[in-house]
């Protein structure tokens, strides 16, 4: 039990400098303290997992400094019933964000292909040349992924990108529902100004740190896990490339993400149980 005791304390409050315990340094905190004379790091281990206890393992979480009051499940509410609700003809829900900072990271040697036995192998120098942000939208109903490259991430190439979009969208969708986040790139000055003159284009803010909730996002992990994982590109012409080859690709099979009301609940349930 004193075991347990010490693995469910933090080491700094014990005189040791460690940021968390493992199974050696457990033994070695008992053997210390004269608990026992002597005892394994795998007697630790079975000890520890007979109490479901993992203490070198740890979970990032968040203290919200805004309020889980009315307003903040009202605008969860508006977002995932854009996403469930049946839309009219005439109307399409498309989540925007930015992936920021994309450096293509030119490495000194080529990066080597698999072969049996070796994974690919990635040359550990590279050089600097710059970097780019991904402004991508994501449409809720076919999955569909419209994507452009630009230098820097301010209310102007915000524009630029709801420009874009505004060219692409038939003239037949009249109401064009953005789902983005609170960053002031995205309700500037100039973009309201822009929106008074694109009356089709209504803004939806998801709740701060709620990025979650913008399915944007998961098309993100996928790029980052299938392109992105290993960076190597010449250039930033070359990185903007082949983002967008990636995304033209994407868009030949493209598919959207099933999400539901219950699903959302759970998620809910899960991250603020006291506002539940």
């Amino acid at each position: 039990m004193h075991l347990v005791k010490l693995a469910c304390e933090r080491p700094d409050q014990l005189g040791r400098s460690l940021s968390q315990w493992d199974c050696m340094e457990l033994a070695r905190q008992l053997e210390q303290e004269g608990m026992v004379e002597r005892i394994s790091s795998e007697t630790v281990r079975r000890i520890l997992e007979h109490h479901k206890l993992k203490p070198w393992r740890h979970h990032v979480w968040l203290s919200p400094t805004t309020p889980r009051d009315a307003e903040f499940w009202a605008r969860v509410t508006a977002v995932v019933d854009l996403y469930t609700r049946l839309l009219r003809s005439d109307e399409m829900v498309v989540c925007m964000d930015e992936k920021t900072s994309l450096q293509p990271r030119p490495r000194t040697h080529a990066t080597r292909p698999a072969k049996p036995d070796l994974p690919n192998r990635v040359e550990h120098e590279y050089r600097r040349a710059g970097a780019l942000n991904l402004f991508a939208g994501f449409d809720t109903r076919t999955g569909r992924v419209y994507g452009q490259c630009y230098e820097r991430k301010r209310q102007r190439e915000f524009i630029a990108f709801l420009e874009s979009l505004d060219a692409e969208m038939p003239a037949e969708i009249t109401t064009i529902h953005v789902i983005g986040d609170n960053a002031r790139p995205h309700h500037g000055k100039q973009v309201r100004e822009w929106l008074q003159s694109h009356l089709r284009f209504v803004l939806h803010f998801t709740p701060v740190h709620c990025s979650w909730l913008n399915q944007v996002e998961q098309w993100f992990s996928i790029l980052q896990r299938k392109r992105l994982r290993i960076v190597d590109f010449a250039s930033k012409a070359d990185l903007q490339a082949k983002l967008m080859q990636f995304v033209a690709e994407w868009n030949e099979a493209a598919h959207p993400f099933n999400w539901t009301t219950k699903s959302v609940a759970k998620v809910m349930a899960d991250a603020v149980p006291a506002a539940a």
